[in-house]
């Protein structure tokens, strides 16, 4: 697992939550979760994202109680929790559907939690009505969820999770049935809700612009092992592995052979004999098969060629795409997948299809990896 490289270890009383060892298979063969050692802070948004099968889920799933690891402990606050039942957990849960009782009022539905902790009458309408100013749902108590708006029933479902005061409130992609207007104005107010309850959040999505945009950070799933685990800014900038670099945002890539190398610094050459200058990621011996990535915007768009020729390209403009605040290049390297380019608007008119370009690479964003 690829963690923060500045974060060897955290402090234990920064840990809620530690994952150690943890496996899980289904039919004793195949490990959905291999070998699992996650420390999840206290107060942090963590985001466990990854594609469809990768393992994210059913480490949540581990979390919550609902799933039980094949092998490994799971601990909160140092002590185990492995065999815990989920309702002795504490942790608050919201789902992608929901999961709201349609003849409950809202009211009731929050309510819910504090009902079956025999919480006192005059305590839980406080609490209530708390939480659902909390989530701006106030004077909404006595509607029923198919009265609602999907963007309401979430937040009802959010409200219902906080009610009880959890120490962790644990989300399975919970925004994925709202359309992307709403969905994005949801990821706005769940991390300023983050932000004022200091409550901690651990936050299951495949989509890579929710994890960065809400998360302090992402771990990232893949075949049921954690590639990176790290900063949002960092795991953008600085992929650990060519799966994340192409999972995590656009990236434009070009195919070689390691050259010469002074790490951190290396030399990709190109089958054309172009020799480009770099980030050595993974450490590759010279000769060896790698692949480079830079991110679109990154990539400097000539109309001439410049003077000087380090880390420069000659190509082709194929096609132009409008995206309101940028546009999009795609361009046709010779031997090379074609290469994205994102320029901003307002500035130099960008060049039309049929075009000839230099595209230049700046080294300390050209990552080189096995």
């Amino acid at each position: 697992m690829k963690t923060e490289a500045h974060a060897p270890g955290l402090p234990v009383q920064d840990a809620l939550v530690r994952f150690a060892g943890v496996q899980k298979t289904y039919d004793g063969q195949t490990l959905v979760v291999r070998s699992l050692d996650l420390e999840i802070r206290r107060g942090e948004f963590l985001s466990l994202l990854g594609p469809s099968g990768s393992g994210k889920t059913t480490t949540l799933m581990m979390l919550a109680g609902f799933e039980s690891p094949t092998a490994g402990e799971i601990l909160l606050d140092g002590r185990p929790i492995t065999r815990t039942p989920p309702h002795k957990r504490n942790f608050g849960m919201v789902f992608q559907n929901y999961a709201l009782f349609p003849h409950m009022t809202v009211a009731d539905n929050v309510a819910y939690p504090l009902t079956v902790r025999r919480v006192a009458r005059d305590a839980i309408a406080q609490k209530v009505a708390k939480a659902l100013a909390m989530v701006q749902l106030g004077g909404k108590d006595a509607r029923y969820p198919g009265q609602l708006s999907g963007g309401q029933q979430q937040r009802v479902a959010l409200a219902r999770a906080l009610v009880f005061e959890p120490q962790l409130v644990l989300m399975d992609e919970p925004l994925g049935a709202l359309d992307k207007q709403l969905r994005e104005h949801m990821q706005i107010e769940l991390k300023e809700l983050h932000r004022q309850l200091g409550v901690t959040f651990v936050y299951v999505t495949h989509d890579q612009g929710e994890a960065l945009t809400m998360s302090d950070r992402v771990a990232v799933f893949d075949d049921g092992e954690i590639q990176q685990l790290d900063r949002v800014e960092r795991l953008y900038e600085a992929p650990a592995n060519r799966f994340v670099a192409g999972f995590v945002g656009d990236s434009t890539t070009l195919q070689g052979q390691m050259g010469a190398r002074q790490p951190p610094r290396c030399e990709l050459v190109l089958a054309g004999g172009q020799r480009l200058a770099g980030v050595d990621v993974n450490g590759v011996a010279t000769g060896a098969p790698v692949l480079a990535s830079i991110r679109p915007e990154r990539i400097e768009a000539l109309a001439a060629a410049p003077a000087d020729p380090a880390n420069v390209l000659p190509a082709s403009v194929d096609d132009l795409i409008y995206f309101g605040d940028h546009v999009r290049l795609r361009c046709v390297i010779p031997g090379q997948a074609d290469a994205t380019v994102k320029l901003p608007l307002g500035g130099v008119p960008p060049p039309k299809p049929g075009q000839p370009v230099w595209l230049r690479l700046p080294p300390e964003f050209l990552r080189v990896y096995a």
